[in-house]
């Protein structure tokens, strides 16, 4: 197989199939997003399925396992934590993203991983942090085989944003991305490939935060989980 890279281009630019992300679907009912309906719904797991597993491959790279951590910070309403890569990273630049990194050998587990990288990335301390569990394994087309961890996240913490990794980090409401009205699937034919993807926008201010690609296609899938 020959190298192939991600192709360079502007995702919000990328045509947006219509119907295609909300068909059918309600929101996640405010009830099932509570601290409290969180944590009963990872100790007691319904039956289903994740949406989106594995990406169409964009290289030959040695697969990498890594770990992000989806921090949602108990306020009146629960809000997603984010960050946005700096733009000088050798993959994912500039994109929005979970906190999180590659597993090193030394970690306890992916959830271990996901906390340091989050700490490292962030500086939110893993004191503030209640692991519920996790979603299903996600395969970039980077080759990032990705175990999304997801916590509650307790008031109170003071953020240290590594500059070297990190441009931004900021806040989401949960029942905004947990609301299939605002997502959107976009398709584009690439190397004679068809891809797609899902995005998520959303309007922070005067500032619109593009969430797409895999941070997207993993909220997809909680989003499945909670609606289950």
């Amino acid at each position: 197989m020959s190298q192939r890279y991600p192709p360079t281009f502007d995702p919000r630019q990328v045509p947006v199939l219509p119907g295609a992300a909300s068909a059918g679907l309600q929101a996640v009912q405010p009830a099932r997003l509570t601290p409290q309906a969180l944590r009963e719904r990872f100790a007691h797991p319904p039956a289903w399925a994740p949406e989106l597993v594995q990406e169409r491959r964009f290289t030959d790279r040695t697969p990498a396992p890594a770990a992000v951590l989806l921090p949602l910070v108990m306020r009146e309403r629960l809000h997603l934590l984010l960050t946005q890569r700096t733009a000088h990273l050798s993959t994912h630049s500039g994109q929005i993203a979970f906190p999180g990194g590659k597993v090193d050998a030394d970690d306890r587990d992916a959830t271990a991983a996901a906390l340091r990288e989050t700490e490292e990335e962030t500086g939110l301390s893993a004191a503030h942090v209640e692991v519920l569990g996790s979603l299903p394994q996600y395969i970039t087309g980077t080759q990032f085989f990705i175990t999304p961890v997801v916590a509650l996240v307790q008031p109170g913490f003071t953020l240290q944003p590594n500059p070297h990794e990190v441009d931004d980090v900021f806040e989401v409401p949960l029942d905004f991305l947990m609301d299939p009205h605002n997502h959107r699937r976009h398709a584009m034919v690439w190397n004679g490939e068809v891809r797609e993807w899902y995005s998520m926008p959303y309007q922070d201010g005067q500032q619109e935060r593009f969430i797409w690609g895999a941070t997207a296609g993993m909220l997809r899938n909680f989003y499945h989980l909670l609606r289950a």
